[in-house]
């Protein structure tokens, strides 16, 4: 794959944000999970990520508020992506579809940059 880079004077705040390349660095995805991870459905995603961490506690979530957390683990992620797939703030809060002060609100509120500051 022939991968252009943007021109410096081009790259927002949040050109170097990746979630792929971060948990490829930590060693937690590779090529082939990505590809067998891409083929899921993203509700099929999320129960079987429940059911995992389910598993490992024999099955026992209880007093975890799933349906009450459920709203902010959504928003957390979604900003992570936005911020991900654009190369600025600008363009982040028009994909959310918020303004650009509730997005540094979220950021802020969800410690997105400590998140990405540790992958590189």
């Amino acid at each position: 794959m022939n991968e252009t880079k943007t021109p410096k004077r081009l790259r927002g705040k949040n050109y170097y944000q990746s979630i792929s390349k971060k948990l490829s660095k930590e060693q937690k995805i590779t090529p082939e999970f990505e590809v067998m991870f891409s083929s899921l459905k993203l509700e099929e995603i999320i129960a079987l990520k429940l059911e995992l961490a389910a598993r490992t506690i024999n099955g026992k979530l209880y007093g975890f508020p799933i349906w009450n957390s459920t709203n902010l683990i959504v928003k957390d992620s979604l900003i992570k992506f936005a911020l991900s797939a654009t190369v600025s703030h600008k363009e982040a809060a028009n994909l959310l579809g918020i303004s650009i002060s509730e997005l540094k609100r979220f950021i802020k509120k969800y410690n997105i940059n400590e998140y990405f500051d540790n992958s590189h």
